[in-house]
């Protein structure tokens, strides 16, 4: 009778152990499932501001230099888009009122340029997008502390902002004292642009610049 007294007690027993257990295995199942979850769905919004944001080989398209764009020398020499296609270009935007972030990149692009060697067909492009104060005259001015292969970009305030846009560049004014003064808020990536005109990526001028020279020459 004692047997048969315990037995019941000893198999309910067993089977709240079990069940908890198993109850537990499950809770730890879903949180491991929403923890890959929420991974998964922290990847693919990366990726996605990735895939927006970011230039992708030769994913941006073409970047048409043509004669409704003016071109100038640190010499001076005023050309047209078309007269300097056909060779690869590290491309950046800015303004020659910016106070430090724009000259340290042009000073970035000469040393990849000086690295390359004086007889690669390769060069810079200085797209203003701040057109209006920068005339040809003040970006001759400002070449004159960079490599002679850089070149500034310049034009109606419409087709530099198109061309920026073409490069998912950023740029925006903004106001400040004294009225009528203004900063320009943009992007601060350098681009390779290959002979063709592609828009290949961004590129890297702050690695050593054997380095990136020698990346660089591979679109030659």
């Amino acid at each position: 009778m004692l047997a048969l007294a315990r037995e019941p007690v000893f198999q309910y027993g067993s089977t709240m152990m079990c069940t908890a257990r198993a109850s537990a295995q499950k809770k730890a199942s879903r949180h491991l499932a929403f923890a890959l979850l929420a991974f998964a769905l922290s990847l693919a919004s990366l990726m996605a501001l990735l895939y927006v944001f970011l230039p992708r080989e030769q994913g941006l398209g073409r970047a048409a230099l043509d004669d409704s764009l003016t071109v100038v020398s640190r010499g001076g020499r005023i050309a047209k888009g078309a007269e300097i296609a056909g060779r690869p270009y590290l491309v950046f935007f800015g303004y020659t009122h910016c106070a430090d972030f724009c000259p340290t990149a042009l000073l970035e692009i000469s040393s990849v340029l000086k690295a390359l060697g004086p007889d690669e067909k390769a060069g810079g492009l200085f797209i203003t997008v701040d057109p209006e104060r920068d005339t040809p005259e003040v970006l001759k001015s400002y070449l004159e502390n960079f490599d002679p292969r850089i070149f500034a970009l310049t034009g109606d305030p419409e087709k530099t902002a198109a061309l920026a846009k073409t490069f998912r560049a950023y740029a925006a004014r903004v106001s400040r004292e004294p009225p009528g003064d203004y900063d320009i808020a943009h992007t601060g990536l350098v681009y390779l642009m290959d002979k063709r005109g592609l828009i290949v990526s961004t590129f890297d001028v702050q690695q050593p610049p054997q380095e990136a020279a020698r990346k660089l020459k591979a679109y030659l």
